[in-house]
């Protein structure tokens, strides 16, 4: 029983156990260690280092390595800074020990203050005891205060020379510009699935237990590229297996559901087949699986069978099995790119709406269904092509090259569904084309009585308001003159300013009046964008620019000198010719005035 005790007492987990202790021994980070060992040989050595990446990737551990082959000194103790620590000299065993009094970490997440930092800043002035260099490893150096950033600034750009500064960060965007500026940086890349398997089989070799090949993907690929974590997802896989680890096991463990499960389940969406899938969806949530991880399963088959869609090399990797890769090439040959980009977009946003759900089945079920559904829906370019083959297109189409005709009648039956509004609107008329192996329906204009003669649309804005003035619309009209400015204006589709002396219905109203006068639709709609001056400014504008020179003729001012108190009242365009010489005017005005006596002149 004591035996047991102290076993248990001493035991290391793996992510610990098998943390590397040289560059040889750091997987994935080939560029880095490639730099790293220039600089070495070459001594030109950078006097701070920033290392990011994602959790669990090895910086912390990286800083450790890169303090050991900066103050190796060899095991007969005459050694130089190396790419290759030897590991068993003083500085090398008490570094990987976290005793070395000259390397000193600290964890910015729990000492993020100023006063944290002054003792470094303090410390920095003294040689090292007996190490090489001073090194400071700050870990998670995003976390410091903006006071702490601060002060260390000065001490980061000009160093003693016996000082390096190694900082470890997860969010590189929050560390200030003027500290990466003094840095040189090394961004530690996500490790691939392949190298993690393989360095997983290598462990389970060492820990002698057997792991299946098809678990190892599985963890690898549920780690996200970092170590640390599939480490822990392995120790714990270890324990649950006892010794043999299976597909099976693992699958339970990380709440999987079955590979060859998520491909039925998505064979039958893509087949519409919504019985089928959503008993299949049932089945593995009943078994263990999580609803948000069966999306997520079949986002991924997406974007793989998009891959083989687009590049057919992409499925020979170490990751799917040879039987996954032949029916995913299968699957992606039967396939269009449209389709499988309108199940990418439905799928994300369906694994949203599992994860906000209070009850995450009945929203996977949910998508399920609207994917199922969508599946028979054609796709846009079908679409397209299906109208142009449709019997009724084909004989439109020689009808108006040949100046009319009725050959293709023959070969297609048109059927006109009336189908009238309840409240009084123009019916909307369904035209089902029916022609040789396929079939179309057509949602046409609205139907309007055929005895009836509509009105030219109006192809400006001025002529829609005399249209309004001519109809007998004289409420539309002067809100149209006085309170509205237009901001853009087609043939159906008319953007306005309003005041807020307009009613709110004037826009519906305007649209109902000139559909009904042009026999088509109108869509009025209200804009927060200036816009032109109202046509009532327009006017008032235009009565000024012309009296101001109208005024500056000679003949009008020998009138308005003559008669005493004389004005101009009114100044309007005229049709018929007259000779009164205006110069700068090209039409001719009519002047009247109440002033002197005349009631017009010319």
């Amino acid at each position: 029983m004591s035996e047991t005790t102290d076993k248990d007492t001493h035991y290391r987990v793996l992510a610990r156990k098998y943390r590397p202790v040289d560059f040889a021994e750091l997987i994935g980070q080939d560029a880095m260690v490639r730099t790293l060992s220039n600089a070495i040989e070459t001594g030109r050595l950078a006097h701070a280092f920033i290392l990011t990446g994602v959790r669990g990737i090895g910086k912390t551990t990286t800083a450790r390595i890169i303090a050991k082959a900066l103050n190796c000194i060899g095991k007969d103790g005459n050694g130089s800074a190396t790419i290759e620590p030897c590991g068993e000299c003083e500085n090398c065993t008490s570094i990987s020990e976290s005793r070395h009094v000259d390397v000193m970490e600290m964890d910015a997440a729990s000492r993020t203050g100023i006063d944290d930092i002054r003792e470094i800043i303090d410390g920095v002035k003294y040689a090292s005891v007996s190490a090489r260099f001073k090194i400071y490893i700050i870990d998670e150096v995003h976390m410091l205060s903006r006071n702490a950033f601060n002060a260390l600034l000065k001490t980061l750009e000009e160093p003693p020379e016996h000082v390096k500064f190694i900082f470890a960060t997860t969010e590189i965007r929050k560390v200030p510009v003027t500290v990466l500026s003094r840095c040189q940086r090394f961004d530690l890349r996500r490790i691939s699935i392949e190298e993690l398997m393989g360095h997983y089989s290598n462990i389970a070799v060492k820990e002698k237990c057997e792991i299946e090949e098809s678990a190892l993907a599985m963890i690898s690929r549920a780690a996200e590229g970092s170590v640390r974590d599939g480490l822990s997802l392995l120790d714990q896989a270890f324990a649950h297996g006892a010794g043999k680890v299976s597909e099976e096991q693992v699958r339970d463990m990380l709440g999987l559901a079955d590979r060859a499960q998520i491909f039925d389940l998505y064979k039958n969406i893509l087949e519409g087949k919504t019985a089928d899938a959503l008993a299949k969806l049932r089945y593995q949530f009943h078994h263990g699986a999580d609803p948000a991880v069966i999306i997520q399963d079949m986002l991924e088959i997406t974007h793989w069978l998009t891959r083989l869609k687009v590049v057919p090399d992409a499925g020979d990797d170490l990751v799917t099995s040879e039987a996954e890769r032949k029916q995913g090439l299968e699957m992606a040959q039967g396939l269009s790119i449209p389709v499988l980009t309108r199940t990418w977009q439905m799928l994300l946003k369906g694994t949203e709406e599992v994860r906000i759900s209070p009850n995450p089945i009945s929203a996977a079920e949910m998508v399920i269904v609207r994917l199922t559904y969508s599946s028979n829906l054609p796709t846009p370019e079908d679409l397209v092509k299906q109208i142009k083959n449709t019997p009724q297109t084909r004989a439109n189409a020689q009808g108006s090259s040949s100046g009319g005709g009725t050959g293709a009648s023959a070969q297609a039956t048109t059927t006109h569904i009336d189908n009238t509004p309840s409240d009084g609107g123009a019916p909307q008329a369904f035209n089902v084309i029916q022609g040789t192996g396929q079939a179309a329906i057509r949602i046409s204009d609205p139907v309007q009585p055929a005895d009836e003669e509509f009105i030219t649309p109006p192809t400006s804005f001025e002529e829609m308001v005399k249209l309004f003035e001519k109809q007998g619309e004289p409420d539309i009209t002067f809100h149209l003159n006085d309170n509205v400015r237009l901001v853009s204006y087609d043939i159906g589709r008319v953007d306005i300013r309003i005041n807020q002396h307009v009613p709110n219905n004037l826009t519906s109203r305007m649209s109902a009046s000139l559909k009904k006068w042009t026999g088509q639709s109108w869509m009025i709609s209200r804009s927060t964008e200036e816009g032109d001056d109202s046509l009532y400014e327009q006017d008032i504008a235009e009565q000024n620019a012309l009296k101001k020179m109208i005024l500056s003729n000679e003949l009008i001012k020998s009138v308005l000198n003559n008669f005493e108190d004389a004005n101009i009242t009114d100044i309007r365009k005229i049709k018929d010719e007259f000779t009164l010489p205006m110069e700068g005017l090209d039409d001719n005005y009519l002047i009247s005035s109440d002033e002197f006596g005349l009631d017009e002149f010319e």
